[in-house]
């Protein structure tokens, strides 16, 4: 699937600039903004797994939307703090933003993508 492929390449893009975080954030910001962006992916695969049942693909999907919205926050807590450049920054919300503009998309037509 697209969205998993972009939720997984902005999971990586969160990883790599994780590690220039400050030492005290490592289990605070680093820990919740590399847990949050990999649920994306995570509950990406788990709606696909179980869209045999339209309700359970929906909640995971819903899940996933609601962690991709949790990783823009820790961004936005991580540019706060400088410790992202606002440039990288913008990408990366941009990136977030598509990710749950084809969530939502697929949650407002589930018939599209469950098994019949």
């Amino acid at each position: 699937l697209r969205v998993y492929q972009g939720a997984m390449e902005a999971a990586m893009d969160i990883y790599e600039v994780t590690k220039t975080f400050p030492l005290e954030e490592k289990y605070s910001m680093v820990d919740q903004i590399r847990r949050s962006s990999r649920s994306v992916c995570a509950n990406i695969a788990e709606a696909w797994r179980k869209r045999r049942y339209k309700a359970a693909f929906v909640a995971k999907l819903s899940d996933a939307e609601a962690e991709a919205c949790e990783t823009q926050v820790w961004l936005e807590f991580a540019t706060r703090c400088s410790y992202v450049e606002t440039e990288f920054a913008d990408r990366l919300e941009k990136k977030y933003d598509h990710i749950i503009g084809q969530l939502v998309l697929m949650i407002s037509e589930p018939e599209k993508w469950v098994i019949p």
